[in-house]
């Protein structure tokens, strides 16, 4: 087992080196780099050399370079953390951002002082009566809840962005990217929590190596995140596909907004916008004369529904039309969906299934 981690982490501290290589000479792709994210491969390059030179030998059997690499520790939830909401907030950086930096200073300068900078004959002191073992789950539960919370702060912020474009957008981002890369880091994080809660109740059978695999495995996460930021930059970039023009505050009257109600409708049935596959709120709203937050207000209001499902409602309407004609009899169900407006197959079958509580198949079977 201890092999195949140390080839992990020769590994990760080569891909490291690659990506920084690129980061650094290669201004076209620098452009498609998040920063926090290359801020935290050049954290992770220098951690990863600590545990090179504990495995190489080069310096001894000094387990203080493994330590070294633990400096890291606290940057990874902040960094995910403003690397989730750049993306998916359009939130530019700013120095300001560096104070979630801080207690990662502070730690890592209490790490220096508790495992580096003590005599071996300290730390074996410390070994044999059980003091470095309560000092290393006192830092194991710091990292945890600092870990932790920051990771629940990036969920917030996904949840929010999808909330956000299914009130903006007719048609469906490429988001999944974002939800997997949350799942395994919270995988991660419940793998590390677990540990703890062993550790702390006395159980040895988790060494040193599980905290290892955790350790590897989220810096192969950030590193993977980061080769793929290089490869698919349109995936890190969906927040300028969501940000509303901004306008003053809706002032309509209630029976200004029944009478916008009709015309909005009105629009729908005769020069059915909803055809238009990326359909933007924004663009509806310029159709009908009117701001953001006056259409946001009349879809909450006198609809009740978000954009997205408002449009696919339509769409769906006109699918069935659609379905029953002579056209139909030469294409298949997503074909139709296509001309009615979808772009996804997924999205297509969830909005008739909510809306018709059957199947496209089923429904059609019945009739």
């Amino acid at each position: 087992m201890q092999s195949f981690l140390n080839q992990l982490v020769y590994f990760g501290y080569f891909q490291s080196l690659f990506l920084l290589f690129i980061y650094v000479f290669s201004p076209k792709k620098r452009k498609s780099i998040n920063r926090y994210i290359a801020f935290l491969v050049l954290v992770l390059a220098i951690g990863l050399s600590g545990r090179i030179l504990y495995i190489s030998g080069f310096f001894g059997d000094n387990y203080r370079w493994v330590i070294f690499s633990e400096f890291a520790t606290l940057l990874f939830g902040a960094t995910i953390y403003l690397f989730t909401r750049s993306s998916l907030l359009n939130k530019p950086f700013s120095y300001k951002e560096l104070l979630h930096y801080v207690p990662a200073l502070v730690y890592n300068i209490f790490v220096t002082v508790a495992f580096i900078l003590p005599s071996d004959a300290v730390l074996q002191e410390r070994l044999e009566s059980g003091e470095q073992f309560r000092f290393t789950l006192f830092f194991i539960a710091i990292g945890l809840l600092f870990n932790i919370s920051y990771w629940v702060l990036s969920f917030r912020v996904f949840l929010k962005f999808r909330k956000d474009i299914q009130n903006e957008l007719s048609y469906t981002v490429k988001s999944q990217f974002f939800m997997n890369f949350l799942i395994a880091v919270g995988i991660c994080m419940l793998c590390w929590f677990s540990m703890f809660i062993y550790w702390l109740l006395g159980y040895q059978f988790l060494d040193k190596s599980a905290w290892q695999i955790i350790w590897i495995s989220i810096a192969l996460i950030i590193l993977f995140i980061t080769f793929y930021n290089i490869k698919e930059p349109q995936l890190f970039r969906v927040n300028e596909l969501v940000t509303p023009k901004k306008y003053a505050q809706s002032k309509l009257s209630n029976q200004q907004l029944d009478s916008l109600k009709s015309r909005l409708e009105h629009l729908m049935e005769e020069r059915k916008p909803y055809l238009n596959r990326k359909l933007l709120k924004s663009e509806l709203a310029e159709m009908l004369g009117v701001s953001n937050p006056e259409i946001a207000r009349l879809l909450n209001e006198r609809i009740g529904m978000n954009f997205f499902e408002y449009v696919n409602y339509y769409r769906i309407k006109e699918f069935i039309v659609l379905a029953k004609t002579d056209q139909a009899k030469n294409m298949t169900f997503f074909g139709l969906a296509q001309e009615a407006g979808f772009n996804s197959k997924t999205t297509f079958n969830k909005a008739f299934k909510d809306l018709m509580g059957t199947t496209p198949k089923e429904y059609f079977s019945n009739l």
